[in-house]
């Protein structure tokens, strides 16, 4: 069944409150609000003054966990000291799920991984606003609402078993089967989803259009203008849209899709939907024409 996904090329504080509008979403109880604090030194990240008005419509707690590697998002002392920096604590209150430990929860029917790591705070909200900025990523392909969910959401332990591509963690977990980490990821998004019974909205912004992800301290400049932002209540819908956007824009779009396919990217949305996450059929509703 298509999802509907709303798009808007405003990209604004503005624009932002009206996708989200658009969804019908309402979010109930303590509300997380899902987003990468950024590696420091990059500043393609969602950056506060965009988002501040939609994370305070809904009550929201900024929530992250740290990174599998080193940097300045590998411990919790470091994080904090990043999400300062980049100004998130200025506009909400902000949460390291994993900064007390982390806990498992189940992934049913995958063939990669029996349960994905998350945060030990992962339980402590009803509802998740999953807002994400889509670019190219280096070893994903592309980030977006399912690379979130999965990788953004697990632990520092449990990134090490997605990008393992296994339960066991690999002693280079980096060094896993390109198809099998897709795979995981995947498995891991649809464990969160189906974990949260679906209380979850999904909102990609489409802009600093970089090969490289936001957990890069040195990213590639971005290659692309801005598109726009994309909503969805569907995750794999949300993200089949701003991929299929990036095949069909005339603005330097090749070194975005390179990246895409050396990575073999699209196959975490192929699993996805193996997993029953949810759909590629989408239909594409353009808030500026109305």
């Amino acid at each position: 069944m298509a999802a509907d996904v709303y798009f808007t090329r405003d990209i604004s504080p503005s624009g932002l409150m009206r996708v989200y509008e658009a969804l019908g979403a309402r979010p109930q109880g303590r509300v997380a609000v899902k987003l990468s604090s950024g590696e420091g030194g990059n500043t393609h990240y969602l950056q506060p003054a965009l988002i501040k008005d939609l994370i305070q419509h809904l009550n929201g707690t900024i929530v992250e966990c740290n990174t599998a590697y080193p940097g300045t998002r590998d411990v919790s002392a470091h994080h904090w000291q990043t999400i300062k920096d980049h100004g998130f604590m200025d506009i909400a209150p902000c949460d390291i799920q994993d900064e007390e430990g982390e806990i498992e929860i189940p992934v049913e029917g995958g063939k990669r991984i029996t349960g994905d790591i998350v945060g030990s705070h992962f339980p402590n909200y009803d509802y998740y606003a999953v807002l994400s900025h889509f670019k190219g990523h280096m070893m994903g392909g592309f980030g977006g609402a399912l690379k979130n969910i999965s990788i953004g959401m697990a632990s520092s332990n449990g990134k090490k078993r997605l990008h393992s591509g296994q339960d066991e963690i690999l002693p280079n977990p980096f060094s896993g089967d390109q198809d099998s980490f897709l795979e995981a990821m995947a498995e891991a998004a649809t464990a969160v989803f189906n974990a949260l019974k679906g209380n979850m909205l999904f909102i990609n912004v489409m802009n600093n259009l970089s090969v490289d992800c936001d957990c890069d301290g040195n990213p590639h400049a971005p290659v692309m203008a801005d598109i726009g932002i994309c909503a969805s209540l569907d995750p794999v819908a949300v993200d089949q849209a701003c991929v299929d956007m990036i095949y069909v824009s005339h603005d330097n779009k090749e070194p975005l899709i390179e990246r895409i396919e050396s990575r073999h990217g699209i196959h975490t949305i192929e699993h996805a939907v193996e997993m029953g996450l949810g759909s590629r059929d989408y239909h594409l509703i353009d808030l500026d024409q109305r």
